[in-house]
Formats: structure tokens, C-alpha cells, sequence
């Protein structure tokens, strides 16, 4: 017979919802059940994703402090462990029994945040949640085989006050014709603050680009909206974007997974999305649960999710690997059965992506296609099949990863490029990394398609017929005209006999444009800077520093850049921060020639931009953990000054930027020489001053015929709205 322990009761004082980001006092009280013996522990487990602050027990004078103490007849020994509990209930307070024993109706009290040495509380995690869980288990019978309780107390957390405003209109709009656009409020973590305001504009009179502005009149906030291209024909492919990959608290995220759709649609704004869970915690159940969700969700023209899940191999059995299906009713191929009940699985285990491949490839209906990820493991692009795989996603909240598409391009491979969020925090399409180990904003993919429906985004994504940014919306276009007059697009594989060709960028940015590279697989064949008219460059006094990369590709890339910058004989008089996504770890100015900042990068930059008293006078010293950076101000122009610092891209640069900000938009024609037998993948990589970064999926032009004197050499010379450096 089974024995059923009454494992007791938890409690927190608290009902009223708390602000996320807050410094809070919080009291939770455990009541004994099944009296708990010497050497048994209660333990009290949260999210792994959570960002609250570490609970501290040692100095009840600074942040964090946590007291614990009880009426019964002996010690308790505390102590955080940010991996004690099986995923995804990792971040563990345990509390040890020690020297007696508890007794039945006996308590456990642990005050989180307590205040009475002079800590100002716990600070509570960064984004909304509405049951936060102090998942409580007990060991009472000193086995060290922890039980759940029936009942864990939850607390709800609730946005901020607004500080800052974003406005999102349609990437695309029709001469003279109504359309609808958005204004957001957010709060200092990027939580939005419902309900958003919806607004009505009249049509623009004229093609071209525009945006539109709006205002909240209770805050003053105000935002313009991403580019709008206003077309006066229907075009062929609409202009829709998405956030292909995130996770709900199903899994290893937050909220519900009706939470999860519902934000993307109506607080996010985007137009469509994928749900990610990790294979090995998808029991036979969920899945049918996930694929009921995904049909309830998804409204042909006007939101479309995509049924889907993380397959999770180990980095050496193929890495991270996300699947995706035009409907419901396809296969959940496990990676590991682990974290199922009993291990059990009516689906296919695939232990490597080469048998994930195989398995697919036989997928016919639904059809099946798959994006390498990089995450807490990394894809190895040493397995592929073009047959179902046919992109990677190198950016995410985790992190930017250009280096996967090398890997892919090195090898041969034919891929589309995206970019999303992986978000754990239930905000997919606007993922803020918050307090934790997530470096950056997630990331958009913009996708070319004839409509929003499963069919068209499915053969968009197979097409490649698509475009990666860093979570902003610029508009971008690359294509490549051919000996015979005719166009081709991104994604497009394209047979080349010889003859002229050139490739053609235009680029609208979300804000002024600082290069934009044009690619031939690993080599650069040009790239465009923006110069003042004058060409007199000593004479700016605008000045970019930026610090980036990571420590190395896997789980521990985190790189941190605890530093200082100091202008030698100058001063600095205006300071605006470059992706300083956490607002507890500013840029400080100290004095008028000193900058301090704590800071991490995981593969994306951060940095500032500096307006400087005199434009060529002194010198830049900048130092950090990693290293540091020392040149003269008048030696500075638009293309950076640089030190690679190792690991994965980690290194330091500082660059001029024009008076008034670079231009927001460039068109530029480069002729292409050079090229090769066989594929010639052909791409673009745009920046912005503020951090931001798009890169377009390549054009493949085939090249079929063999290198001779007839084949073109010449360097091509790029023609642009503007100046360039090759």
C-alpha cells in the first residue's frame, strides 16, 4: 500500500500584486505535517529563468538578506543553489534540519528581504508573471527524496510605471488607404503596460517611406513608428514579422501557453509566432495540449503560430535544433526521455540531428522544417540535410551568433537567416533579457510571403525568403540582377553562365545607419560608411565605444566588461547608452571626463555614445575585465579603431559618427567580380549607430562554368545614395 504523508502547509503573507523589478519584504511560513527528522530539509524552488535577486544570508545589511528561523527544538542550515532541483524548478532554497527535529504544527520562517538590518528587501523578478511559485517540497523522512506539496503559495507581478513609449505601425501600407498603428508604454524592464492604444491613421498621399508619430497625453511619452513603405500597387510578398521560438511555464518559461499567443498577438504585435518547448519535458499529453493551442490561436490573415518544439541534443550529438510543422499532427521526435513520466513516449527518440533528419525527411504531411539554434547547446552545422533544414538563427535573447552562419557557409550549406527571441519571460516578439544571464534584446525575423496563412509562412521559410534583426523593424532589401534583365531575391538559388551581375541593397533603418557590409560567404566584398559632407571628420565631436563577443559558443559565454573610459584632456558632455538592457547597471558619468559601468555581453555589444567638448583634442582610454582600448581623438574616423580580445568576436572599438547622425536610409549597386565555380552565397549585414543589426538571408549564385582568363576579375566599385570605403 502507498503511504501518503501529510507533507503540511505553505503560506505567504503577501496578496496584493508586486512590482516587477521592486524591493520587497516578503514573509512565508511552512507548517509541519509528517514531523521532520535530523538530517531532513524543506526546500523552496523557483523557475530557472527567474531574475529575482540571490538570497543572501550572511550580512542583513545589504540586498537580498533572507532570515530563517523557527520554534522548534533545533538548527536549520540555509543555503542557494542555482541548479538544486531537476529543470525546470532549478533556483533552490534549501533549508537542512540539524541538532533535533520538527515537530507536527512546528514552522519554518523565511523572511525574504527582511529589512531589519538595514537591507532595502529582495528585489523581486523583472517581467510579469501571474503566478509566481515558491514551489515548496519536504523531505521529512530524511532520505533526501523530496515530496511536493499539494498547494504552493503563488504571488502575481504586475508592470512598472511607464518610462518609456514604442510605437509599431505595418511595415507596409498602400497609398491613400486607412491603417491601424499602435502606441505601447513600458516600464524600465520593457513590460508593457495594457491595454495598448490603438489608433486609426487616415493613409499616407504619397509612396516612399514614411513613419508616424504618437503621443500619450496623460505621460508626455512619445515614439515614431519602425519604416512604413507606402506602395501604390499591391506587392507581390507581404511584409510580416515574427518570433519563431519561445517557451511558456509548460516548459521551461513563464505563464500559460494561452498567455504566451495572446501576448504575441496583442502586446507584441507581431504576426507570427512558434512555440518551443524542449522535447524531453513534452510528455504524449502536453503535446496534444500544445497542438490544441497552436490550431486555437492561429487566424489565416491576421495571426499565424506554428505548431513546433526544441528538439535538445547534446552540442556533440548535433545541438539545439527547433522543429516546425504547417499543422497540427506531426511527430514530437525526443531527443531524451528524462524528464517524461515514467520515460515513456509513443513519438520516435532520435539520440543524434543526423537520425532527427531521417526521421523528417519521411515526414510528408504535415510537412516539416527545421532552424538550427543556438541556446544553452549549440547546433553543429557538421549535420545538416538542405532536404528539411533550411536556416539559423543567429540572435536571440541569448545572445548574437554570426558564427553559425559561417559555420553553415563553410561548409556548403544552403540557409536562410533568422532571428528570434528563445524568450523565457512570456513576452515573445518583445523579450527583454531583464536581470539574468540573457544578454540581449530578442531578435525578429521579417518574412517575405503572398499572405499570412501556415502555407505561405511554411514556404517562405523553406524559400529563405527572409531577413534577421537584433528586435527592431527596419526595412531591408537585397537582390541581384542577372545577364538577362531578370531579378533575383533572398533565399533564391540562381544559375550564372557568366555575364554581368550586380548586387542591389537598400536599406531603411529604425535609426541612423552606420555601415552596412555586403557579403560573399566568409568574405567581405564592401561595406558603406557614412562620411559628412565636408569629409571634416576632426571636426565631430560624436564619438562611438563599444565592447563585445563572448567567452565561447557554448552555455558559459558570457563575458563581462566591468570597466571605466577616461578622455584625456577633454570632457565628455553627453552620454546616451548602446543596449544597456539593465537599468540596476547604468553607464555612470562620475566626472566630466570619467565613465564607469558594469556590464555583460553574450556574443551582441554594448557601449555608449559620446558627445565630446572638443573633437580632436586628448585621448580615449577605456579599460575593462577583458582589456582595454587607448588611442587619440584625432586619429578617429568612421571606420573603427579595434583590439580583438579572443573567445568567440570579443573585442573593443571606437569610431567617429557624422555631426547629425548617419543617414537612416542608403541604396547601394555593387558589380560583382570574383565570383566562383559553384555556389556564391551573396549577403548583407547592416548596423545601426544604436546597436541594432539586421543581416538578409543570401541569394545563392551558382556559378557553372570553370575558372578561365574569360571569367571577370576586376574588383567591382560600389555605386551609393552616399559615400563608401571598400
Amino acid at each position: 500500500m502507498k503511504q501518503h504523508l501529510n507533507l503540511g502547509a505553505a503560506a505567504i503573507d503577501r496578496t496584493a500584486p508586486i512590482v516587477a523589478g521592486s524591493w520587497v519584504t516578503l514573509t512565508y511560513t511552512y507548517t509541519v505535517g509528517h514531523p521532520i527528522d535530523d538530517s531532513g530539509a524543506l526546500r523552496i524552488v523557483f523557475r530557472s529563468v527567474g531574475d529575482f535577486g540571490t538570497p543572501q544570508f550572511t550580512d542583513p545589511a545589504v540586498p537580498n538578506y533572507v532570515r530563517v528561523e523557527t520554534d522548534g527544538d533545533c538548527l536549520l542550515a540555509s543555503r542557494w543553489d542555482p541548479r538544486g532541483n531537476p529543470r525546470p524548478w532549478w533556483l533552490t532554497l534549501q533549508i537542512d534540519v540539524r541538532g533535533g527535529f520538527l515537530d507536527r504544527d512546528q514552522q519554518i520562517v523565511v523572511v525574504f528581504g527582511d529589512r531589519s538590518g538595514g537591507s532595502p528587501g529582495w528585489r523581486a523578478q523583472t517581467f510579469c508573471e501571474r503566478t509566481f511559485e515558491f514551489k515548496t517540497l519536504v523531505d521529512p523522512i530524511a532520505t533526501c527524496l523530496f515530496k511536493e506539496l499539494p498547494h504552493s503559495p503563488t504571488i502575481e507581478i504586475v508592470p512598472g510605471p511607464p518610462t518609456h513609449a514604442v510605437c509599431v505601425a505595418p511595415s507596409q501600407a498602400m497609398v491613400e488607404q486607412p491603417f491601424a498603428y499602435w502606441l505601447k508604454l513600458e516600464d524600465r524592464w520593457g513590460n508593457p503596460i495594457s491595454p495598448l492604444r490603438e489608433l486609426e491613421h487616415a493613409g499616407l498621399p504619397t509612396a516612399g517611406v514614411h513613419t508616424v508619430c504618437a503621443v500619450d497625453a496623460e505621460t508626455g511619452l512619445e515614439a515614431e513608428s519602425n519604416p512604413i513603405a507606402v506602395v501604390a500597387q499591391p506587392p507581390a510578398h507581404g511584409c510580416y514579422w515574427a518570433d519563431l521560438h519561445g517557451q511558456s511555464e509548460e516548459t521551461v518559461g513563464t505563464n500559460s501557453i494561452d498567455d504566451y499567443f495572446s501576448f504575441a498577438r496583442d502586446m507584441a504585435l507581431i504576426d507570427i509566432v512558434g512555440h518551443q518547448g524542449n522535447d524531453m519535458q513534452i510528455s504524449d499529453g502536453m503535446w496534444r495540449r500544445f497542438q490544441g493551442a497552436t490550431a486555437r490561436h492561429n487566424q489565416p490573415g491576421r495571426f499565424v503560430s506554428l505548431p513546433g518544439y526544441e528538439w535538445s541534443g547534446n552540442t556533440p550529438l548535433g545541438g539545439d535544433r527547433n522543429v516546425y510543422y504547417e499543422a497540427e499532427g506531426g511527430p514530437l521526435v525526443h531527443s531524451s526521455t528524462d524528464l517524461l513520466p515514467d520515460q515513456e513516449t509513443q513519438y520516435p527518440i532520435a539520440y543524434t540531428a543526423d537520425e532527427l533528419f531521417a526521421v523528417l525527411r519521411q515526414q510528408e504531411d504535415p510537412q516539416s522544417l527545421i532552424i538550427a539554434h543556438v541556446g544553452g547547446r549549440y547546433a553543429d552545422m557538421g549535420m545538416h540535410d538542405d532536404a528539411v533544414e533550411v536556416a539559423v538563427e543567429i540572435h536571440s535573447a541569448w545572445g548574437t551568433f554570426e558564427w553559425l552562419l559561417e559555420d553553415a557557409l563553410q561548409r556548403g550549406h544552403r540557409v536562410g537567416v533568422v532571428a528570434n527571441s528563445d524568450g523565457h519571460k512570456g513576452r515573445p516578439g518583445a523579450s527583454y533579457p531583464g536581470a539574468s544571464t540573457f544578454g540581449s534584446l530578442g531578435g525578429l525575423t521579417c518574412l517575405f510571403a503572398p499572405a499570412l496563412d501556415r502555407q505561405s509562412v511554411v514556404a517562405a521559410l523553406r524559400a529563405r525568403r527572409c531577413y534577421a534583426t537584433t528586435g527592431h523593424r527596419p526595412l531591408l532589401a537585397v537582390t541581384l540582377a542577372l545577364p538577362d534583365g531578370s531579378t533575383a531575391m533572398m533565399g533564391d538559388v540562381v544559375p550564372w553562365n557568366g555575364g554581368d551581375v550586380e548586387l542591389r541593397v537598400r536599406v531603411v533603418g529604425t535609426g541612423p545607419l552606420q555601415s552596412v557590409w555586403l557579403r560573399k560567404g566568409l568574405r567581405n566584398l564592401s561595406v558603406w560608411r557614412p562620411h559628412d559632407d565636408a569629409g571634416e571628420q576632426r571636426n565631430v565631436r560624436r564619438v562611438k565605444v563599444t565592447w563585445g563577443g563572448a567567452e565561447r559558443r557554448g552555455r558559459a559565454r558570457m563575458a563581462i566588461w566591468d570597466g571605466s573610459l577616461r578622455v584625456e584632456e577633454n570632457a565628455i558632455v553627453a552620454v546616451q547608452p548602446i543596449h544597456a538592457w539593465n537599468p540596476e547597471r547604468p553607464i555612470e558619468q562620475l566626472q566630466p571626463d570619467l565613465l564607469t559601468w558594469r556590464s555583460i555581453t553574450t556574443g551582441g555589444v554594448c557601449g555608449a555614445i559620446l558627445t565630446l567638448a572638443e573633437p580632436d583634442v586628448g585621448a580615449l582610454h577605456l579599460q575593462t575585465r577583458q582589456g582595454e582600448l587607448r588611442c587619440a581623438i584625432a586619429e578617429l574616423a568612421v571606420e573603427p579603431v579595434a583590439v580583438e580580445l579572443g573567445g568567440v568576436g570579443k573585442r573593443i572599438e571606437a569610431a567617429r559618427l557624422p555631426a547629425n547622425g548617419g543617414p537612416r536610409e542608403v541604396a547601394l549597386a555593387l558589380p560583382l567580380a570574383d565570383l566562383q565555380a559553384g555556389d556564391n552565397p551573396l549577403y548583407v549585414r547592416v548596423d545601426q549607430e544604436d546597436g541594432h543589426m539586421a543581416w538578409s538571408s543570401p541569394i545563392y549564385l551558382v556559378g557553372r562554368w570553370a575558372k578561365s582568363a574569360a571569367t571577370p576579375s576586376a574588383k567591382g566599385s560600389m555605386a551609393a545614395a552616399g559615400n563608401a570605403t571598400a
